[in-house]
């Protein structure tokens, strides 16, 4: 079961989003950013994607129906370098994002929190929080002037929830959470701002954690998100 947080005043940004849009996906390589690509693709939208695999970007572009109208790029939204030159690129090009899913993460390998790496972390929150913040600082600016848009922060049971040996993923969308409730403060009206929680759905992150069990869950191309 999919459910979200929305801002005031957005019903009308929601029924905006019906038309053909400009959708930016990070994390888009793999996994649900991978299935709605491809989806939204069929419904006619203009997929932005990015990820920081090259080789699973090639492929994706060769899935996506009108690929010529589709732009994939390579970033790491952990670096604010990076996603700022995404928006430079996309701003020469007058890409202009109507919808923004970030939906770029990761989790840690089951441990209890006095045995997570720092690194690994780290990791975690640079980019589950600090790549979303990235994604916001530089595109927001570029969504105002069209007065409306629908922001979209992947988020997670276990950002409302709490779950054992994945103590830095459970922060880290915990502090999704209340990134995008503050956030929908800050934003005029005409715009959306959304915590999601996809439900739970068979990926690799699942798989970490869940091991053989995840396969008892629905699929990414199974999965529909619909705007």
């Amino acid at each position: 079961m999919t459910t979200a947080s929305f801002s005031a005043s957005n019903t009308a940004a929601v029924a905006a989003a019906a038309a053909a849009k400009t959708v930016l996906i990070t994390g888009v390589s793999k996994g649900l950013g991978r299935a709605l690509a491809v989806e939204l693709s069929k419904r006619g939208h203009t997929v932005i994607g990015c990820s920081r695999a090259q080789e699973k970007l090639n492929s994706l572009q060769s899935e996506l129906s009108s690929p010529d109208r589709h732009l994939l790029l390579n970033v790491d939204v952990r670096s604010d370098n990076s996603v700022k030159e995404l928006a430079r690129v996309m701003m020469e090009k007058k890409f202009v994002p109507d919808i923004i899913v970030n939906n770029a993460g990761t989790i840690n390998k089951n441990n209890r929190i006095w045995e997570v790496p720092v690194e690994e972390f780290d990791t975690v929150i640079d980019t589950n929080v600090k790549g979303i913040a990235n994604v916001l600082r530089h595109f927001i600016p570029l969504m105002l002037p069209k007065s409306r848009g629908i922001i979209v922060n992947m988020s997670s049971g276990w950002g409302r929830s709490g779950a054992a040996l994945v103590a830095p993923y459970c922060a880290s969308k915990w502090a999704v959470e209340g990134l995008s409730r503050a956030v929908a403060k800050e934003m005029p009206d005409g715009f959306a701002v959304v915590a999601l929680s996809p439900g739970v759905i068979n990926t690799e992150m699942l798989q970490s954690c869940f091991g053989n069990s995840a396969s008892g869950y629905q699929t990414p191309d199974a999965w529909y998100f619909f705007f």
